[in-house]
């Protein structure tokens, strides 16, 4: 019976990548030498060992234990895909596909467990030292993100989080450990990561931790929905500005390497072609990627944002000004999907969305006609044609700064059958078909210098716990086992072009 069921899935296999091959090939070589091809993690989502070799609480290992009501199945991230224990094996994996970089982020509370009062934990330092090395060994860039969504719990109750200006100073201190530690080895940086999603999640929404929001946004202990978002953010862009100065002036001429920033962009397509949707779609896009980068680059907030936020918009004072002199080098983009967008100045809207604050609506549909695929996040519909405008308006708007895309991926239900789970041929295609317009936008001129699958592994996806995966890997989170998806087979052949003739490493939890 087993050897039957073999043969059928091998058969469904192999029928799912003909299908693929006969839908057409993107290669590797239409992209530019040097260009990086790799997938993308992050510490909390994937390490676990939460509580070992000296690390420090984070708020998403208390936020999830207090609030296990604000994660979709009521998991947590203290084991995760237990790389902190497994990295080799995780390694080996990377390098079975082909890649030449691997995104991954640093747990801050396993560098500075109390932040700058508790001192520099050395086995922390020592676990990403060896992660860094071995992925060097073979042949593999690390491209590495200081803050993806955590930081020490203690932090975050002595500045709410990013509300006190007090957390400027901590995150330069823990800029600099990392630069001093691993900067000799480490040539691409960012600072944050999606930090104009990360704040509505934490300041307007509530869902993230500390949780603070307030009506019609949500319904939190605390919080102020109108104004916390944007005090947060500008803590977070001058926390940046102050790292890239550090790093310039201090470690850049002999480290050799980059640094830039991470931003979450949709692609927002006007409703109708009248103008207030043509204004709406740009405003959208004000309030969410030019909201971090226009202070970055131009030292301003953009002027739809001042005109609908007046006072409620911080401003920069001249010594900022001098310290928003220190552009980034390049640009992160997190991008998956796109939408329409409704005015909501002309006519009343329902505001409490996560477009609400730049009085947009983001629909789905236009005529009965749905923008894009459904994927399981909600919200995330399947636009590849979308990854050519947005990338060519950033390196417009941005006067040809280069661009990575450093997250792109497709995210199925846990509770799909595990051979619809294994044989991904929605994801493969989803990947392929953005693959492909990212080819074009090269060909068209597009400054782009690498791309990153999100994510390696199945891993605890925030708010949804372990409901949701994206990985190119399926986990087994009882067993810690990695199954090759059929993406991962699609993403080894693109990259190494062997046809198939070697299978992705399956790794065992006995490994």
């Amino acid at each position: 019976m087993a050897a039957a069921s073999g043969r059928i899935a091998a058969f469904f296999v192999a029928m799912a990548m003909a299908l693929v091959a006969a839908a057409g090939a993107v290669r590797r070589s239409e992209f530019p030498p040097g260009f990086l091809f790799g997938a993308a993690t992050s510490a909390y989502q994937i390490e676990g060992a939460y509580q070992e070799d000296g690390k420090g609480l984070c708020n998403w290992d208390v936020f999830t234990h207090t609030h296990p009501g604000g994660i979709m199945d009521g998991r947590n991230g203290d084991v995760a895909d237990d790389h902190y224990h497994r990295y080799m094996g995780d390694v080996e994996i990377l390098q079975s596909l082909g890649v030449n970089a691997y995104r991954f982020s640093i747990s801050w509370a396993r560098i500075l467990p109390r932040g700058r009062l508790g001192g520099v934990n050395s086995e922390g330092i020592a676990f990403y030292n060896r992660l860094i090395d071995v992925l060097l060994q073979k042949g593999i860039e690390p491209f590495v993100t200081l803050h993806h969504f955590d930081m020490p719990h203690e932090l975050e109750t002595r500045f709410d989080g990013w509300l006190g200006t007090g957390i400027r100073e901590e995150f330069a201190y823990y800029a600099d450990v990392c630069f001093r530690a691993f900067g000799d080895r480490v040539r691409f940086w960012t600072t944050f990561n999606e930090p104009n999603l990360a704040t509505k999640f934490q300041f307007m929404m509530g869902l993230h931790p500390p949780n603070r929001c307030s009506p019609p946004f949500g319904n939190c202990i605390s919080g102020n929905s109108f104004r916390e978002p944007y005090i947060a953010a500008h803590n977070i862009i001058l926390s940046h500005a102050a790292a890239v100065r550090n790093y310039r002036e201090n470690y850049q001429a002999t480290q050799g390497g980059s640094i830039g920033i991470v931003i979450a962009m949709k692609w927002y397509e006007p409703l109708t072609n009248t103008t207030v949707d043509i204004l709406a779609a740009r405003r959208a896009q004000a309030f969410e990627l030019e909201w971090f980068l226009d202070p970055i680059f131009f030292g301003e907030y953009p002027r739809q944002m001042r005109k609908i936020l007046q006072s409620k918009l911080p401003t920069f004072t001249l010594e900022e000004k001098k310290l928003l002199q220190y552009k980034a080098d390049f640009i992160g983009l997190n991008h998956y999907t796109a939408i329409f967008a409704k005015d909501c100045i002309s006519s009343p809207c329902n505001l409490q969305t996560y477009e609400g604050n730049a009085f947009v609506l983001a629909v789905n549909e236009r005529d009965g006609v749905k923008i894009g695929g459904d994927t399981a996040l909600p919200g995330y519909y399947v636009v590849p044609e979308a990854m050519e405008p947005a990338i060519m308006y950033v390196n417009q708007r941005y006067r040809d700064t280069p661009v990575y895309i450093t997250e792109n991926g497709y995210s199925q239900w846990s509770t799909e059958s595990r051979e619809e789970l294994i044989n991904d041929i929605e994801r493969v295609n989803y990947l392929k078909g953005y693959v492909t317009y990212l080819s074009k936008a090269i060909r068209n001129g597009a400054n782009v210098r690498g791309y990153f699958v999100w994510t390696l592994l199945d891993n605890f996806e925030w708010t949804f716990g372990l409901s949701v995966r994206f990985g190119l890997y399926h986990v087994d989170f009882d067993t810690q086992e990695r199954t090759p998806r059929l993406s991962a087979r699609w993403y080894q052949e693109f990259l190494t072009g062997s046809n198939l003739t070697h299978e992705p490493q399956a790794w065992r939890a006995d490994s």
